[in-house]
Formats: structure tokens, C-alpha cells, sequence
């Protein structure tokens, strides 16, 4: 039984960045490459041994190095992506990133054979089976077992803004949702999903992850899908909110914010202060409204008292923290924004060639 130790909780403020991306082909249409880009010829470096499957042949997964420094994220998230891209180049494929592929239409793409994501769908079905979903996922180190757990707790309440800044996935299935992050609705309907209610302390956590291997609920401890986490086996707290990205401008900028909120969470938690009681009921309202509504979201107060703006948050937590990441995405032209302006301008040859790296 694969489980993790509060032993792996011992360096504060490390990064690590796992994109999720689409394998296409000349058109920008998905095409079953997993295969070879996975097991065919080594990829350079820095992918060797941080790319691996997703679920479908036509979605991909890299990792960037352990990122000591937050000022090197950036470099470190443009060095996977143009290896990524060179990777399948040579392979004869080409990369697209966002949240949902456009043109995908997942009764007419193959599942991966690996045995992990075989048993998934025997035992998930239908939700699993239809889940072209692509995200960012952001790793911060943290030093302690119990504070990554309280972290972990008062992160939920900014999930919400997180994913309205982020949203990139209006299209699903070859027809617009009506939502801003298609992908955020898709993904919940698996099991272990969406928002986590908080827990009492790293055993807390730990007794509820080992009853779900225990209990098959789970295979392992990394099908704990939730949109945050503690991750037991790399000693970080993640966050797995955001829909894919294309420009990798806006991916650097949510991992400097992620880091600052985080290193600002530790600090908090180290001077004593008392965490928030927020229902899960309110949490998944916030979240519904970053869904559905993306950068026009508003969003339930965590005293519940009160409903902050999109823009409110924005500024609060840009001058709280002294970082210019989160007006940085607020001021750019939203993906889904983008998205539906050049499918009904130009149609859909043209997302899907904007959706694709160079």
C-alpha cells in the first residue's frame, strides 16, 4: 500500500509545475501519440523521466525539475514546454494547451492501455471514460506535516478566484458549455474530486488516506484528486485548480502568486492565527461561480458576511503580498474570452492552431 510520511515534509518553499497537454497533429487535431512520445525515443532534456500518460493517447503530462529559487520558475516552466514541443516535433506531432480541446470528442478517441488508467475506468465508467480534461498543477514544499494541513485548509477559500482567473476551456465535446471553465465540471463528476472539507491535522488526513486504499475506494493516494492537497510523498502542499494554459506567460504567473499565498499562509500559521470555519457548502458555491462565470465571478466572503469581486480580490491580495502576478492575469484578455472571440471570428481551424505551442 502506497502511502506517504510526514517524514517528506521538510523543506519550506520549493516548486515543482505539471502541465497537462494535448498531442495533436498538423491541423491542431487530436491524434493518438502518447505512445510515442512516452515510450518511442528519449526526450531531451529536461523531460527524461518527468513526462508521462494521461488517461487518453492525445493528453500528455510534463513536470519541470525541483525549483529551488521561485525566480527561476518561469525559465524552468518555458525550458519543459520547448523541450515538449521539440519532443513531439521530431515525432511528428505538434502540442496544444487548455483547458479542453475544442475539437475533441471523446467517443472517438483511444483511452491509454497503462494498467493504472485501465483499472480507472473499469472502476469510474462513464465520468472517466469522457475525461479530456488538462490542468496546472502547482507544488510548494512545506517544512511541517501539521502546517501543510492547515495550509492546505485555508487554501480551499481562494481555489474559487484562482479558477475564474484561470478559466480556458468554454468548448467541450464540439459545442460551448455556456461556461467559462468547462473543464472544472467535467473533471468533478469523478470521484474524490473538487472540494476537500478541511482536516484536523496531518493524522487526520493521513487515517482518511489510508482508509480509502484500505477500503478500494482508491488504488493509490495520488487518485486523492481534490482541487488541493497535501501531496505525502513529495512533502508539499498542491494545488490542482487551474485550467491548462496556453501562454506560458500566465502559467509563471500563477505559480509566483500560488508561492506567495503559501509562504504567507506558513507565516501565518507559525504566528499562531486561528484558521477559517467556512461550510463546504459556500466553498462549492464560490467555485460554481468561478465555473460559470470566470472573470465576472463574485464570490461569498470567507466570513460568509459578505460577496468580494473578482477585481477586489485582485487588488487586496496584489498589495497584501506584494506581487504583481494576479493583476497581471486579471489584465490580460481571459483564455476563455479568447477562445470564443476567434471561434466565432475566425472558427474553429483557427482556436485550434491558437491553441497550439510553437
Amino acid at each position: 500500500m502506497e502511502l506517504g510520511s510526514a517524514d517528506a515534509f521538510e523543506r519550506m518553499g520549493t516548486l515543482g509545475v505539471e502541465e497537462e497537454f494535448y498531442i495533436v497533429d498538423a491541423d491542431g487535431r487530436p491524434v493518438s501519440g502518447t505512445e510515442d512520445l512516452v515510450y518511442g525515443p528519449t526526450p531531451p532534456e529536461p523531460l527524461a523521466d518527468r513526462i508521462d500518460h494521461e488517461l487518453f493517447q492525445f493528453t500528455i503530462e510534463t513536470q519541470t525539475p525541483l525549483i529551488e529559487d521561485p525566480a527561476e520558475a518561469a525559465d524552468a516552466i518555458t525550458t519543459v514546454r520547448e523541450a515538449l514541443v521539440e519532443h513531439a516535433s521530431n515525432q511528428g506531432y505538434r502540442i496544444a494547451a487548455a483547458g479542453l480541446h475544442p475539437a475533441a470528442k471523446w467517443r472517438e478517441l483511444d483511452h491509454a492501455t497503462k494498467p493504472r488508467y485501465q483499472a480507472q475506468l473499469d472502476r469510474i465508467q462513464y465520468p472517466q471514460h469522457r475525461n479530456t480534461t488538462a490542468g496546472l498543477h502547482v507544488h510548494v514544499g512545506v517544512d511541517d506535516a501539521d502546517k501543510a494541513i492547515w495550509i492546505a485548509n485555508e487554501l480551499r477559500w481562494y481555489i474559487a478566484p484562482l479558477l475564474a482567473l484561470s478559466a480556458n476551456s468554454p468548448f467541450w465535446n464540439g459545442f460551448d458549455t455556456g461556461l467559462a471553465s468547462a473543464r472544472a465540471k467535467i473533471f468533478e463528476n469523478l470521484p474524490n474530486t473538487g472540494m476537500p472539507t478541511a482536516f484536523d491535522d496531518f493524522a487526520d488526513f493521513q487515517t482518511f488516506e489510508r482508509r480509502m486504499v484500505e477500503h478500494g475506494s482508491i488504488d493509490d493516494r495520488g487518485e486523492l484528486w481534490y482541487d488541493v492537497r497535501p501531496h505525502t510523498g513529495h512533502g508539499s502542499v498542491e494545488i490542482r485548480t487551474p485550467d491548462a494554459q496556453t501562454d506560458p506567460d500566465r502559467v509563471a504567473d500563477f505559480v509566483e502568486y500560488v508561492h506567495a499565498l503559501v509562504m504567507d499562509l506558513a507565516d501565518r500559521y507559525e504566528s499562531g492565527e486561528d484558521g477559517h470555519d467556512i461550510r463546504r457548502e459556500l466553498l462549492d458555491e464560490n467555485k460554481w461561480r468561478a465555473t460559470r462565470y470566470g472573470r465576472d465571478a463574485s464570490f461569498i466572503a470567507p466570513d460568509g458576511e459578505g460577496v468580494v469581486s473578482l477585481e477586489s480580490f485582485v487588488a487586496s491580495e496584489s498589495d497584501r503580498l506584494g506581487t504583481s502576478a494576479l493583476r497581471n492575469l486579471l489584465d490580460a484578455e481571459s483564455g476563455t474570452e479568447i477562445q470564443r472571440r476567434i471561434h466565432a471570428e475566425e472558427g474553429l481551424d483557427a482556436l485550434c492552431e491558437y491553441l497550439t505551442l510553437e
